[in-house]
């Protein structure tokens, strides 16, 4: 793995300003870097993260040209945190509302995640406004059990707070071997949960219990890569029979969590390069 460029980073970024922006609900902050003309492409991050966790990819996109717009979601990161709950068509309001305000028609959309199910959202709802999507480590729907599995985190927040979910997330994200490996990667991650707002966290994870994009995802009309890791269980199978049903192009990153730009940044790179070269 490439040490040159942090995978995570919640400090501020070299070439990346910060803007507030208006969202449906509340105060939104995106980071903005690349040549102001370039063509848009906007991050979107998973659940109990930022921004942050696009630090390599942003920089490196913005290095190509683009003009990268990468979005704390509400109650994450620097983000205000409406009252809940959220749903996930709010999420993606709030993700055209930026667009709105910086006045772009159209965009690349790349999502991990709670992300990639915003990206799935905005291509559901909003395909006009899209030139392309990537989806990391998303489903688009959420069946009983997976929606289910969110209840006891929402209790625990309710009671104790974001703490207890931190290091359990991390490990499960991207392994415990991982994160003895990479000290200073884990602390980064841990940082980036610790940061985001127990309210946002509620809201956000009642929004992903409502996920129902499936049937309009059969839709698409906006080209569209898929990623996952390989050791991301719970995903690789849904996501597999997702990109057959589509017929796009799914990349199984080998040995790769549920976070693959973190764990494996430079397979993610080609991947995301790959992806935008194609629509060049």
């Amino acid at each position: 793995m490439s040490t040159e460029v942090a995978p995570i980073a919640t400090a501020a970024w070299q070439g990346f300003l910060r803007h507030d922006v208006p969202g449906k609900a509340a105060r939104l902050s995106v980071r903005i870097g690349g040549p102001e003309h370039g063509v848009p492409v906007l991050l979107c991050h998973s659940i109990l993260t930022s921004s942050a966790i696009w630090h390599r990819e942003a920089l490196a996109l913005a290095a190509r040209g683009y003009r990268v717009l990468a979005l704390d979601s509400r109650g994450h990161g620097q983000s205000a945190a409406p009252r809940g709950p959220y749903t996930m068509d709010d999420l993606v309001a709030d993700a055209i509302a930026v667009l709105d305000h910086f006045g772009i028609a159209r965009s690349h959309v790349i999502g991990v995640s709670q992300g990639g199910m915003t990206a799935f959202g905005l291509g559901v709802r909003h395909p006009d406004r899209l030139l392309s999507l990537g989806v990391i480590a998303a489903r688009a729907d959420a069946p009983p059990p997976f929606a289910a599995a969110w209840d006891d985190r929402i209790a625990l927040v309710r009671e104790r707070g974001i703490a207890p979910l931190a290091a359990p997330t991390a490990e499960r994200w991207l392994g415990p071997a991982f994160l003895a490996a990479q000290p200073a990667i884990n602390a980064a991650l841990l940082d980036c949960i610790n940061e985001t707002d127990p309210e946002g966290f509620i809201g956000s994870a009642r929004a992903i219990q409502g996920l129902a994009y499936l049937d309009g995802v059969t839709q698409l009309q906006v080209p569209l890569t898929m990623i996952v890791g390989a050791n991301d269980q719970l995903l690789v199978q849904p996501m597999t029979e997702l990109a057959a049903m589509l017929d796009c192009r799914l990349a199984i990153i080998p040995d790769a969590g549920h976070l693959p730009q973190v764990d494996h940044p430079d397979e993610v790179d080609a991947e995301i390069e790959r992806h935008l070269c194609d629509l060049a």
